[in-house]
């Protein structure tokens, strides 16, 4: 073990403004830290060993009033610091014009008004150099039953996207479009609720090949799901365009954790999953944290966590190659059979009637050892540090 967990400029890691700007206020008290300046949180992240940076459009410039200004300063911190900006997002889920929806709200006008805010931001998204744009829908949804035509606001959210995609590709913007799942809060039934709800809508756009996805941690663990097997199903369908990481109790409210923090052997695979899981397909873009400190702690606590939130990524990374690299682990992989998963069960230039006519040690395949519980328990030694 390296014991050196010094973030670096090619670890390419990212934090929200909201993130470290969060004040604590939640449903059942108000604010208990103070206000953090963007453009100042922007230098403390450079400072700790952040890459990049993201914002919501009202993280950084929430009025016209000071919008020029604002720009002007936090350009100037990037070009001092090196930070780029990798992401850029909207608020529409704050604002009480959204009250009901932003993109699929039944009033119209509300609609509209959030289509032009969503342009307005990609123009300034693509005037910083964001890669990707983040698309939401917090209050895209529903608690009554009647209340919200979901075929409708289904066939809004495909119109909005390809309102976007065509907007970018006029303007020749180097920006895709991720979405991002959530089952629930703010709204008590998201539209898009998981990983698998979001590939199904981007099969039916226009230019499927704009949008991917941005799962987090979090929304994924709310459902009960795995968050590693769904952002390997994303790989898969090469649609991971972004990631959040942060920590979760399980099927609960949003705790947005510090990485590490609850699942733990959850986030142990979440890291192999990224690295590629011993293979070549690995996720090659910014690890993204989208977390809150802690409502109980103070302005240090929030550097604090943040820091943590990289150390734990380190650390978990040094593991996962260890473990991948260990040759008691390569002789487990061997013993319960996983390569040969790879390989097809119909073989090339056989036909179904060699599959159908061909016999079968049905009690043998019964009989053996999958071996698996081995092959975790090596997972579990060097992710409790004993190997």
């Amino acid at each position: 073990m390296t014991n050196d967990y010094t973030p670096r400029p090619e670890d390419k890691f990212s934090f929200g403004l909201w993130t470290v700007g969060w004040e604590g206020v939640d449903v059942f008290g108000p604010a208990s830290r103070p206000a953090l300046d963007p453009v100042e949180s922007t230098y403390k992240l450079a400072e700790i060993g952040a890459s990049a940076v993201t914002f919501h459009d009202d993280d950084l410039v929430p009025d016209d009033e000071t919008r020029d200004h604002t720009l002007e300063r936090f350009s100037k911190a990037l070009a001092d610091t090196g930070l780029r900006v990798e992401m850029v997002t909207t608020n529409l889920f704050s604002p009480p014009i959204f009250k009901e929806g932003a993109l699929t709200a039944n009033n119209r006008e509300v609609r509209r008004y959030a289509v032009k805010k969503v342009l307005r931001n990609i123009d300034l998204a693509a005037s910083l150099g964001a890669d990707t744009f983040v698309l939401w829908g917090g209050r895209e949804g529903a608690e009554h039953g009647a209340g919200k035509n979901i075929r409708a606001s289904l066939d809004r959210m495909v119109e909005s996207l390809n309102l976007f995609s065509a907007y970018v590709k006029e303007q020749g913007y180097n920006l895709r479009f991720a979405l991002e799942p959530k089952p629930n809060e703010p709204r008590g039934d998201i539209l898009l609720p998981t990983i698998g709800h979001a590939l199904a809508l981007i099969a039916e756009l226009d230019d499927p090949q704009m949008v991917g996805l941005n799962p987090e941690t979090g929304h994924e663990e709310m459902a009960g799901l795995n968050f590693a097997h769904g952002i390997a199903q994303a790989l898969w369908h090469d649609k991971l365009f972004h990631v959040d990481l942060n920590g979760q109790h399980g099927p609960r409210f949003d705790q947005d954790l510090r990485f590490g923090a609850g699942n733990l052997r959850g986030a142990f695979w979440t890291v192999d999953t990224l690295l590629g899981s011993g293979t070549a397909n690995a996720y090659d873009g910014y690890i993204h944290f989208d977390y809150k400190p802690p409502r109980a702690e103070a302005v240090d606590g929030v550097w604090d966590s943040a820091k943590a939130c990289m150390r734990n990524y380190l650390i978990l990374r040094e593991k996962v190659q260890a473990f991948r690299a260990d040759p008691e682990v390569t002789a487990a992989l061997e013993a319960a059979q996983v390569a040969e998963l790879d390989q097809p069960t119909l073989a090339e230039g056989e036909s179904l009637d060699d599959l159908r006519n061909a016999s079968y040690d049905v009690q043998g395949l019964a009989d053996r050892s999958i071996a698996m519980e081995a092959l975790d328990q090596l997972a579990m030694e060097h992710l409790l540090g004993v190997r």
